[in-house]
């Protein structure tokens, strides 16, 4: 972690801290903001093919999203699903592949990421951007997802009435959100009586709990067919969580699990590109 990190993550637990000893209530919104704040932003350069796409925009809640589309119109309409402080930008090896294949390719960028507007993302902005993306320029033969993204296409193809003939890859998946809280909370060291009101805030502004809010609990409800990569060392989103999907043994769903890659090395990795986009 960089110096400037360093001193922003120390202001931010002394301001919680301090917010906590007067009212949870207060210390959990001042968290919610934090936790739906993507504060990096990647600096790569963006790729050549980028230019070579058509640029398209939407509005959403006041929000303007930008995004591509290449190969118009494909054999297959494949739609890619960033992680929280990513971008489609991320993306050209697999855009370049799916595109040598003769497949349509769209990618956008979630509120608050790459292009488009904004400075926070929470749940349910993202689900209404994937449908809306899906309204506009749909239908979606395949998905391709990483982290957080792969989260919110699970929650999207569970209310999408859709059969086997659909395909989903999912790298590194945010499995549980109970999970990301857990890890949120010890992270900035708060207690358990912000978590409690924490958690009621997310009741309040979504009608569920964080727990109804799982890959594991909407997989019984997803038909696609789905291809799981994830990595032991994975410290963001922990195999721990997809070991329990694997569990439960869903035909459409198939595994690979991997070592040393960790979290963000994973959907870079060659040979999981060319496997991703061989099966979609």
């Amino acid at each position: 972690m960089k110096l400037k990190q360093k001193l922003l993550v120390a202001y931010l637990r002394a301001k919680l801290r301090a917010l906590s000893f007067f009212s949870k209530k207060k210390a959990a919104q001042s968290a919610f903001d934090i936790f739906c704040t993507p504060f990096r932003k990647s600096r790569r350069k963006e790729p050549a093919i980028f230019k070579k796409g058509e640029t398209l925009s939407f509005t959403l809640e006041g929000y303007t999203l930008y995004g591509h589309r290449w190969n118009r119109p494909g054999a297959k309409r494949i739609l890619i699903a960033h992680g929280f402080e990513s971008s489609s930008k991320n993306f050209d090896k697999y855009i370049g592949l799916l595109i040598e294949k003769g497949y349509e390719v769209i990618a956008f960028d979630a509120p608050g990421h790459g292009r488009s507007s904004g400075n926070r993302l929470t749940l349910l902005l993202y689900l209404a951007t994937i449908r809306k993306v899906y309204e506009l320029y749909g239908p979606i033969d395949g998905f391709l997802t990483h982290s957080y993204g792969g989260l919110i296409v699970s929650l999207f193809l569970e209310g999408l009435r859709h059969d086997h003939s659909i395909k989903a890859v999912f790298i590194a998946p945010a499995t549980e959100t109970t999970t990301t809280l857990k890890l949120f909370f010890h992270f900035f060291r708060l207690d358990n009586g912000v978590r409690e009101e924490f958690e009621r805030l997310i009741f309040d502004l979504s009608g569920n709990w964080p727990d109804r809010y799982s890959i594991r609990r909407a997989a019984n409800n997803v038909s696609a067919e789905i291809l799981w990569f994830h990595d032991e060392d994975d410290d963001l989103t922990p195999l721990e969580d997809a070991l329990k999907v694997k569990e439960d043994n869903h035909p459409n769903i198939r595994f690979r699990i991997s070592k040393g890659l960790g979290h963000r090395r994973i959907y870079r990795d060659e040979k999981i590109v060319q496997e991703a986009v061989d099966f979609l």
